[in-house]
């Protein structure tokens, strides 16, 4: 019963619009009505802009959006530079291949010459990634409710921590998922945006090349795909090399990635831990159908939008993105 009440506080608190004490934050829609009411549709719009010229942006504001929730939550610490009294998260190994960083600053800078001081980075991040994916539909595929101000707190280490590998087991997704309060359901659902993008090769070459430790393929691992990769990464140590994490398809936002993944052609090791577990394996073959997929989808990206976000007085609401604000 209890947990029965849970859902249903947390689907109360998606559809009335607020995210409250369930996730710990006071988000809501149109947050900016008031102060600034064509904050979203300026996002859209420099966001859309930069998209039009970029198809590869999607995939990558919606990783940077991931990336800066599983830190310190959704507080735009992922877009801080490093000071010399401080090595912040973008510099950390999992984020030295982020991009898109100019399309927030054009985003920042178009909203503080409409209204200074207003709209916070970690905001603009969100409606950036949900906006960006959203382009090649001409509409909006799921809600992102505002209110998140910055934070202050961008450290390296934190990102090593807290940002989970392509070389994780299902165990470990599934630990570091619970952490930020997200379900197994969660995992394999916004595992989906794997449907677009690209991964370079040192996250997955180890299971072309050395396995176990010991010169081995990653016996998971579709063959023929496994001969294709070797001859797109020939080595251990090709560190520029790119390969489409949906093959034939990383510019569309669909459901191949589940498909792909049945194939055993998963390209990082986290992907194919999905299939090692029945349940998620389940859901896996559930989101193959279109429209449960998008449904699940949205859902997942309004609870992973609301981890651990600063709201009210607490952080602040940067000048720059990049950079905290001077006292």
């Amino acid at each position: 019963m209890f947990k029965m009440n849970v859902n249903i506080l947390l689907v109360a608190c998606v559809v009335s619009g607020i995210l409250g004490a369930c996730q710990g934050g006071q988000l809501r829609k149109n947050f900016y009505q008031n102060t600034c009411p064509s904050a979203e549709e300026i996002v859209r719009n420099v966001t859309w802009n930069h998209v039009s010229s970029n198809p590869n942006l999607p995939a990558k504001l919606l990783r940077m959006h991931f990336h800066d929730c599983f830190v310190r939550g959704c507080d735009g610490s992922v877009l801080l530079n490093s000071t010399a009294n401080n090595t912040a998260e973008k510099d950390a190994a999992p984020n030295l291949s982020l991009a898109g960083f100019n399309v927030i600053d054009d985003i920042k800078e178009n909203l503080e010459n409409k209204c200074p001081g207003i709209v916070s980075c970690a905001d603009i991040l969100a409606l950036a990634a949900r906006d960006s994916v959203s382009f090649q539909f001409k509409r909006s595929l799921w809600k992102v409710l505002t209110g998140r101000r910055d934070g202050t707190i961008s450290r390296t280490r934190e990102a090593l921590i807290n940002i989970p590998p392509p070389v994780f087991n299902f165990t470990q997704l599934k630990q570091s998922f619970a952490s930020k309060n997200l379900t197994v359901h969660d995992l394999v659902v916004l595992s989906g945006s794997h449907t677009i993008g690209v991964g370079h090769c040192p996250t997955f070459s180890n299971r072309l090349y050395n396995f176990t430790g010991k010169g081995d393929q990653d016996p998971s691992l579709n063959a023929t795909y496994a001969a294709f990769l070797k001859t797109k990464c020939p080595s251990l140590n090709d560190t520029t090399t790119t390969v489409e994490m949906d093959p034939g398809s990383s510019l569309k936002f669909d459901t191949g990635y589940y498909a792909t993944l049945k194939q055993q052609k998963g390209l990082f090791q986290s992907d194919a831990a999905l299939l090692t577990n029945k349940g998620a394996a389940n859901i896996v073959q559930e989101l193959g159908d279109n429209d449960k997929f998008f449904t699940e989808f949205a859902q997942s990206m309004v609870r992973m939008g609301a981890i651990e976000v600063l709201t009210g007085t607490s952080g602040e609401i940067r000048s720059k993105c990049w950079a905290v604000n001077s006292n």
